[in-house]
């Protein structure tokens, strides 16, 4: 492994000394939350891996600056970060879609997508690209208090699972992490 990579502690100070031009070693160490010796630690480690320079305004005051492989590396991260949270909307997409299949094919047809979270929207993608034309699916921002026929897909989190008015509900986000998702073979 070599002695440049950098370590989660080291990637947050290059994004805040990027961000934050000018900061002092206390507004980093109140910015990361934390102790100004392990500050100041990180940083010298920074200046000899070459992500960052120190440059001395006048006797008491210094301005720490991203060089440019700090730059790089900040960009790079920054790239890897991205594609990763892409695959991962990829495969919570996916999951999604084996829950709403399996209820789709175990008779369901109308549907009721309880929140108003970026999974509502993620949900609502998986029902328009699965072409389920027979379906109703309305989306509704908290639980009904009058009978109603059909699943509820809960897209947020606390949420009673215990209403008389409701035929089935099934709690998205407890289906995804369950091992039958994982394999294609919801419920």
């Amino acid at each position: 492994m070599p002695t440049d990579n950098l370590n989660e502690r080291e990637f947050e100070l290059i994004n805040i000394v990027g961000a934050y031009l000018g900061a002092n070693q206390r507004d980093l160490s109140q910015h990361m939350d934390m102790s100004l010796g392990m500050t100041n630690m990180i940083i010298r480690r920074l200046v000899s891996k070459g992500y960052i320079r120190i440059r001395q305004l006048n006797k008491r005051k210094v301005e720490y600056i991203l060089t440019p492989k700090g730059f790089t590396e900040k960009i790079r991260k920054s790239i890897k970060y991205t594609l990763k949270t892409i695959s991962s909307i990829g495969l919570i997409k996916s999951r999604t879609e084996t829950v709403i299949l399996s209820l789709y094919r175990s008779g369901e047809r109308n549907f009721y997508i309880l929140g108003s979270s970026d999974l509502v929207t993620l949900v609502e993608i998986v029902f328009k690209e699965a072409h389920l034309e027979d379906c109703k699916v309305s989306i509704i921002k908290e639980m009904p208090t009058h009978k109603i026929e059909g699943v509820i897909l809960v897209c947020q989190e606390n949420v009673s699972s215990q209403n008389a008015n409701i035929n089935r509900q099934v709690d998205i986000l407890n289906e995804l992490g369950k091992d039958s998702v994982l394999m294609g073979q919801s419920q």
